[in-house]
C-alpha cells in the first residue's frame, strides 16, 4: 500500500442531504441552539426496548465526531455500539414525515420509528 493514501474510514453514522438541510434549519431558527452540535445517542426506552434520540449539544470528551454536508454530528461511546453504521434521513411529507433513522443493528424495530431491539 502506498504509504500516501490513507484507508477511507467509514463514518459511524451518515447524516442525508436531506437531513443536514433540516439540521441546518432548526439550528437557525431556534437561537438556544447557536453553536451546538447535534447529538445522535440511544437510550433505554419506547416500545422495543431501545429508543433513539436528537438534541443540540456541547461535545465532549468522549464523543466520536463527525461531518456531513457541513453539519457536525457527535455520537458518546455506549449510543455508537448501537448506532455504528446508521443512516439519518429526513422526511417530508404529511404522513410520517420527520427524521428517519435506517439501523442495521436494530434486530427489530416499532412502527413508530423511534425504538428498536438491538
Amino acid at each position: 500500500m502506498d504509504a500516501n493514501i490513507s484507508p477511507q474510514i467509514e463514518p459511524l453514522v451518515t447524516l442525508t442531504e436531506s437531513a443536514a438541510v433540516q439540521v441546518r434549519s432548526l439550528q437557525s431558527s431556534q437561537t438556544e441552539n447557536a453553536g451546538k452540535i447535534l447529538r445522535l445517542y440511544v437510550e433505554g426506552g419506547g416500545c422495543s426496548g431501545m429508543q433513539y434520540g436528537m438534541v443540540f449539544d456541547e461535545k465532549r470528551n468522549d464523543d466520536v465526531e463527525s461531518e456531513f454536508y457541513g453539519v457536525p454530528v457527535l455520537v458518546d461511546q455506549f449510543s455508537a455500539n448501537y448506532l455504528r453504521g446508521a443512516v439519518v434521513d429526513y422526511v417530508d411529507s404529511l404522513t410520517g414525515g420527520g427524521f428517519k433513522i435506517t439501523n442495521p443493528n436494530a434486530r427489530q424495530s416499532c412502527g413508530c420509528g423511534k425504538s428498536f431491539e438491538a
